[in-house]
Parts: C-alpha cells; structure tokens; sequence
C-alpha cells in the first residue's frame, strides 16, 4: 500500500465521502445484507451531505492515498464510533485500522473509558479482532427497512494506544 495521510474532514469532503459510504455499501455489504437493505441502507449517502455534526460534535477522520480519499470515520468525545467506511477498492490492506486506531486514540485521550459501535454483520469480524465485544444484536429500521446490527464495546485499558 502506497503512504496512507489521515487528515481531519472539511465540508468540502462531504460529496467523496457520501459517494464513498454509497459505493462501499453496496459493494461490500451485499453479502450479508438484502437487496432491500442494501437499498435503503446505501440510499442515505444523500443525507451526508447535510450532516454538519460531521464537524461540529463527531472528529471525522479521512483516508487519503496518492491524492484520493479511500476512508473515512468519526467517533464523539465519550467513544462513540459511528462512520467507518472504506473505499470498496482497499478492503484488507490497513485503511480501517489507521483510521480505528486513530480515532480510538482521539476519544480516549478526550477521557472516554469505554468505546461502542453499533457494527454491520459485515464489519463484526472487525472489531471483534480489536477486542470489541458483542453487548447486543439488535434490529433497526433504516426508512421503514428493518436490518441486524451489534452493539459492541471494549473497554479502555492501558494497552490501548493513547489509554
């Protein structure tokens, strides 16, 4: 993999990264999830562009390689991790775990004890690797479309890069 820069998002991201969620939704997520999910899962991209809590209330990180944004995601002050998106393209090869590390690192110097997702059955495996835990499964309704997802946590210790 080519140098990879993590670089905090600016408004003018917003378009790359609904296009991002978008295409990695649909490419990615297929294969644990409906057409119909998929559908309206992916149909939110256009929601993205209006959402300024990317940068008033949540630290959004962005992956740029050779020029190009190939990820993004963004975690609150208390460890909430709520966008972790990868470019369909770059699966497997760190893009994730920078940005996981990194935001991690940005929450738990902020003092957060605990940190939570709430993964896609596509992204479990993944945080189960960074020693996130299954608190939950739980079903919820992306426009009207009911879909499974986890609530993980995993809980600060002195290993933790930043703890």
């Amino acid at each position: 993999m080519c140098s990879l820069i993590l670089r905090s998002a600016k408004p003018e991201d917003l378009p790359v990264l609904a296009r991002l969620f978008r295409n990695t939704v649909r490419q990615i997520n297929r294969r644990d999830y409906s057409a119909r999910q998929i559908s309206a899962w992916s149909g939110r991209w256009r929601s993205l562009l209006e959402r300024r809590d990317f940068f008033d209330e949540l630290h959004t990180l962005v992956a740029v390689q050779d020029g190009a944004v190939v990820g993004y995601g963004n975690i609150t002050a208390g460890g909430y991790l709520d966008h972790l998106y990868v470019h369909k393209d770059l699966q497997g090869q760190g893009v994730a775990t920078a940005l996981c590390d990194a935001l991690e690192t940005y929450a738990l110097a902020q003092g957060a004890q605990i940190l939570e997702v709430h993964a896609s059955i596509t992204a479990r495996p993944f945080f189960e690797h960074r020693g996130y835990r299954v608190m939950e499964e739980q079903t919820v309704q992306v426009d009207g479309v009911e879909m499974n997802n986890f609530r993980m946590q995993k809980v600060s210790d002195s290993k933790m890069p930043g703890a």
